[in-house]
């Protein structure tokens, strides 16, 4: 058998896993992110000074932010649960840790301190949960989309053929949902947004990247021969072009529409969309082509499955710009976020309710479309995820609460005196926040310049390495050294200062 075929054959027919085993990998991100922030506390309260080598912090967020998801996607997989465990386990400890040994607060009793705690106003000018969740989907996207062409990675966790929720397919759709919640439009008035000719012009402009990176890689796939999986998005679209079409439909929708009713745009999106699917034959055109006999003749049918779940993605898109507008609302107490956590948990399972009935009486998931069901699913455990991210961020809060003068990159501080008016979401360097040495930090500076990288090497690997063939122990040192360079890379450009940024 040609090794086109086995490659194919490799990706194709899988149904993905249970919403259960997505639900119990969600935390590993965040727990990571927990980990290392407590680890430099701890540091901190030992040494009395922060962890100023940038060779050690490299090291501790590569080994903690990175190694554990590359083992928990491949090798570790069927113990996921225990990973969890672990971890949660292993950040308990150093919790209890650092009360015992608090240098604040040495004589008060828990109460006063949790009482502190709830009344503590964080600085207004950042949140931290945004950032983690948009790198850590970047970060995680990039380990998938190698580590999916070794036989360590479960088949399981790939894309879906037609129907099912793969955990790739949830990075596709929460790529989306991070993109969306720090959108111009979002960030700025709403009087500002009204001024469609000045907003369309300018976001219709900075797709431009997006069209490049989607001709090159289109480009480059049918030069080298690459193993494509058509079902995907179709013989010539690819995910560049969905971002591209997203953000411009995105611009016109909220061009027209009020940005506050977001929400109502997305589920008239969703809501039609699934209707058309259902009631008239679009759903049979794209699962089998215009003949019946998943025929690729002409560009629409060639490329249906990646023009018409642009439709699907938008409706993702608009929900999530309703989220971002809620989450920039002006609050800066420990307790109006923990408000925050609470009313996205309600979200979470008002949709989670939502997708139940709709796989059982509509349609199951299916990213091959982005169905009703799968926009659903998407936005719901984008939720739940950035919830997790919000508590991580608030545990280090009272961490440091503890330990006078422990600081964590990358982290929540306490409000100063005097806040300065700088953008809510997206720390830009030293204008924003001092420059620090974290890899958060450093993959945020430069996350599409990150991607590209990610997938011109996960490109190159294929072409140099039998991927299907690789033994346990080569596929982890792949995995490893590409993501080692992946980071190395983002960091040396932060450590020069250097952001890559054409539009």
């Amino acid at each position: 058998m040609a090794p086109e075929r086995v490659t194919e054959g490799f990706i194709s027919n899988l149904n993905g896993t249970t919403l259960l085993e997505i639900s119990v990998g969600l935390p590993l991100a965040p727990l990571c992110l927990l980990a290392r922030g407590l680890l430099l506390v701890l540091y901190f309260l030992r040494c009395g000074k922060p962890l100023s080598s940038s060779s050690g912090h490299f090291l501790l967020d590569f080994s903690v932010l990175v190694v554990p998801p590359v083992l928990s996607c491949t090798v570790l997989a069927p113990v996921l649960l225990w990973v969890i465990l672990s971890i949660v386990a292993f950040c308990t400890g150093l919790v209890f840790i650092i009360y015992g040994e608090r240098t604040r607060y040495a004589e008060v009793p828990l109460k006063r301190i949790l009482g502190d705690f709830w009344r503590s106003n964080l600085e207004p000018t950042y949140i931290p949960s945004i950032t983690a969740f948009r790198v850590f989907v970047n970060v995680l996207t990039s380990i998938s989309i190698l580590a999916v062409d070794f036989p360590q990675y479960p088949r399981r966790y790939a894309k879906t053929e037609t129907y099912g929720t793969g955990v790739m397919d949830f990075g596709v759709g929460s790529f989306v949902f991070g993109n969306a919640v720090v959108c111009p439009e979002v960030r700025l008035r709403s009087s500002e947004v009204r001024r469609a000719s000045f907003s369309l012009g300018r976001q219709f402009l900075a797709t431009w990247p997006l069209l490049f990176l989607g001709f090159g890689r289109l480009l480059s796939v049918k030069a080298v021969e690459y193993h494509e999986h058509v079902s995907e998005y179709g013989v010539h679209w690819n995910f560049f072009f969905t971002l591209a079409a997203v953000r411009m439909g995105a611009s016109l929708l909220l061009a027209v529409f009020p940005i506050h009713k977001a929400w109502v745009v997305a589920a008239m999106l969703a809501v039609v969309y699934e209707c058309f699917l259902d009631l008239l034959p679009l759903k049979a055109f794209i699962l089998h082509g215009g003949d019946g006999n998943d025929s690729r003749v002409g560009f629409l049918n060639a490329n249906r499955e990646g023009i018409f779940s642009v439709v699907g993605y938008l409706a993702i898109y608009m929900a999530s710009v309703q989220v971002g507008l809620y989450l920039l609302k002006k609050r800066n107490a420990v307790r109006d976020w923990f408000g925050v956590i609470r009313v996205l948990l309600l979200y979470f399972c008002l949709l989670f309710i939502c997708l139940h009935i709709a796989q059982t009486h509509i349609d199951t998931v299916s990213r091959r479309m982005a169905n009703l069901s799968f926009c659903i699913w998407v936005v719901a455990y984008a939720l739940l995820l950035f919830s997790c991210f919000l508590v991580v961020d608030l545990v280090l809060v009272f961490a440091k609460l503890l330990v006078e003068g422990a600081d964590v990159p990358g982290s929540w501080n306490l409000a100063q005196p005097t806040p300065k008016k700088h953008d809510l979401a997206e720390p830009r360097g030293p204008k924003t926040r001092p420059r620090s040495v974290c890899m958060v930090s450093a993959v945020n500076q430069n996350q599409l310049l990150y991607f590209l990288l990610a997938n011109v090497l996960t490109g190159l690997v294929n072409m140099l390495v039998d991927t299907i063939h690789s033994s346990t122990l080569a596929a982890m040192a792949i995995l490893h050294l590409y993501m080692l360079t992946n980071c190395l890379v983002m960091s040396r450009l932060q450590a020069k200062n250097i952001i890559f940024k054409w539009w």
